[in-house]
């Protein structure tokens, strides 16, 4: 059986009662920036969303868990997307809640997790994660957990009438 859990967190399969969460984090404007999304979610596309959420990896290409503490409660996401199984390879996202949860290395342990899991489990040769330049946050935690920068896309992404570059990272399973 595969473990899910750490110290203080685990993570989960998205349930029907996700969905307060996903309205909360899926229509907060920092991850319309990173993710090209021009409108907010309405609860019903989000609902349809739930619905498919137990389709498997490999058919879909995304798999998408819920952040939990050991209580259940419901913190954050984390997502591996592009999955190329070919390649062995796939993209890395997460975003936990705001309130009070980011600081206290849940993202460090969410993350350690995931990867433990994509590179025993499926089989993965390597992970990347794109991350705008002044997320300061993001970048300290994927470096500390041995992602490689490989990358700028230099005025990648257009926000708020300024161009930002993204920055791209790599971490490879030997």
């Amino acid at each position: 059986m595969v473990n899910l859990q750490g110290n203080s967190i685990k993570l989960r399969a998205l349930e029907k009662g996700d969905l307060d969460l996903l309205f909360e984090l899926e229509n907060h404007p920092s991850v319309w920036e990173i993710s090209g999304t021009l409108a907010p979610y309405s609860r019903n596309v989000l609902k349809l969303y739930l619905e498919n959420a137990h389709r498997d990896i490999y058919d879909v290409k995304q798999l998408r868990l819920v952040i939990c503490t050991l209580d259940n409660e419901a913190i954050g996401l984390i997502d591996l997307f592009d999955f190329d199984p070919k390649n062995k390879r796939a993209g890395v996202g997460i975003i936990i809640s705001e309130e009070g949860k980011r600081n206290k290395g849940i993202g460090t342990e969410a993350l350690e997790i995931l990867c433990r899991y994509a590179f025993k489990t499926l089989g993965l040769q390597q992970l990347y994660a794109n991350i705008l330049e002044e997320n300061e946050r993001s970048l300290h935690l994927f470096k500390k957990l041995g992602f490689q920068l490989v990358g700028t896309k230099r005025d990648w992404i257009f926000t708020e009438g300024v161009f930002k570059n993204e920055l791209l990272f790599q971490k490879i399973f030997r």
